[in-house]
């Protein structure tokens, strides 16, 4: 399969690329009013509408393909969300961006992306950057004002793995269980504690200017997103390489709008709401994916409904113990586990249900106790995966 990865580096635009900003951005808003007035949202539609009105624009034609799939995307987002019932607002690009994967070059320890006929503009690379795409196929370069951003790709094999990693994950910790029956957890609290003192930073603003405000706001929230991404960073790559080095796939929640419930006017507090939307989940999640599949480790994901309030053992309601925050107590079994951790085995016996791996023994419950028996092995796992010897 193919799979991409993309590094990134700070450089210094020219006044050449400084047009190129504007061309693009306006080609693609004429894109989008042309979609928005004639009803389109497919590439092949737009492309043969709008790119005769794109003559004009003083660019190559290589942005011309590339603004017009970018309006394509954005008008997919836009009718999304309406079919959802949300209002949002007409689209308009006003953020300067350029995104092209035709015409570029890499020679010489230098980036050559065409701005005039046989006239490239020069963008030096920096060592690490070039040691992240050396022996790849870069695919696509985007430009920021200030940042460059290379794509590249490689063929992965994938493993044909021999059980599951699964990942629970909570606001200041990630737990992981496996077929071999590890269990261990990766703090996160330093993430949370830097989202909240920049959050009680930013607070504390008093400027009259509210273009000031959101100047100084988004400096400090560059700086509060780069320490977060690092700690993430760490994170998922040392789930990453114990799944590879076990040869496990990697299994984790379908987690889906989570956000409707930290909602303003939901009887939620503000302290509530704000550490329920500035969990980063979702970055995790992306980390740990895009990672895994270029190691070529498989990826699969798991209704996350019911994995904390069911019994890992026997699949009964579980009830919080009132004197321990973290613990919860089996009122079928007796058992008393954290729930983090009983999670985690929920979301493994799942996994390796409907992932197919493993040993069936791997994915089992026990039934509570009746009277003097014994106690029942129950599976967990398809019949079709167990494994008969054949009757004569």
């Amino acid at each position: 399969m193919r799979v991409m990865k993309a590094v990134q580096q700070n450089y210094n635009p020219t006044a050449e690329i400084l047009h190129l900003f504007d061309e693009f951005r306006s080609m693609t808003n004429d894109c989008i009013r042309i979609g928005m007035k004639e009803d389109i949202s497919s590439l092949k539609a737009l492309s043969s509408r709008a790119y005769r009105e794109l003559g004009r624009a003083d660019a190559m034609s290589y942005y011309k393909i590339c603004a017009i799939s970018a309006a394509v995307g954005i008008l997919r987002n836009y009718r999304k969300a309406l079919r959802k019932g949300q209002r949002p607002s007409p689209p308009y690009v006003r953020k300067l961006r350029v995104t092209t994967c035709l015409g570029f070059r890499i020679t010489d320890d230098n980036l050559l992306l065409p701005v005039q006929p046989k006239r490239p503009v020069k963008i030096p690379l920096n060592k690490h950057t070039l040691e992240a795409i050396s022996g790849y196929e870069p695919r696509s370069v985007t430009l920021t004002p200030h940042r460059l951003c290379i794509t590249f790709a490689k063929v992965a094999k994938e493993i044909d793995p021999i059980g599951f990693m699964v990942i629970d994950r909570n606001l200041n910790n990630v737990t992981l269980a496996d077929s071999g029956s590890e269990v261990q957890q990766i703090d996160l609290t330093k993430a949370t504690e830097i989202k909240s003192m920049y959050r009680n930073i930013k607070s504390k603003f008093h400027r009259n200017d509210i273009r000031i405000r959101r100047r100084i706001s988004q400096k400090y929230g560059l700086k509060e997103r780069a320490k977060v991404h690092q700690i993430l960073n760490h994170a998922s790559k040392l789930i990453v390489q114990e799944a590879k080095r076990k040869r496990y796939g990697i299994a984790m929640e379908e987690i889906t709008n989570l956000r409707k419930l930290s909602r303003r006017g939901n009887g939620r507090g503000t302290r509530y709401r704000f550490v329920l939307n500035s969990w980063s989940y979702g970055e995790l999640q992306r980390q740990i994916e895009y990672k895994a599949r270029w190691e070529g480790l498989p990826v699969i994901y798991v209704k996350a409904y019911g994995t904390s309030a069911k019994c890992s053992m026997c699949g009964s309601r579980m009830t919080r113990i009132p004197e321990e925050s973290r613990k919860l107590r089996c009122s079928g079994c007796g058992l008393t586990i954290d729930r983090d951790v009983n999670a985690a085995r929920n979301i493994l016996a799942r996994a390796l249900r409907f992932g197919a791996v493993g040993l069936p023994s791997e994915a089992v419950v026990q039934e509570p106790n009746a009277g003097s028996e014994a106690p029942k092995a129950i599976l967990k796992v398809d019949g079709g995966q167990l494994t008969c010897p054949e009757t004569s």
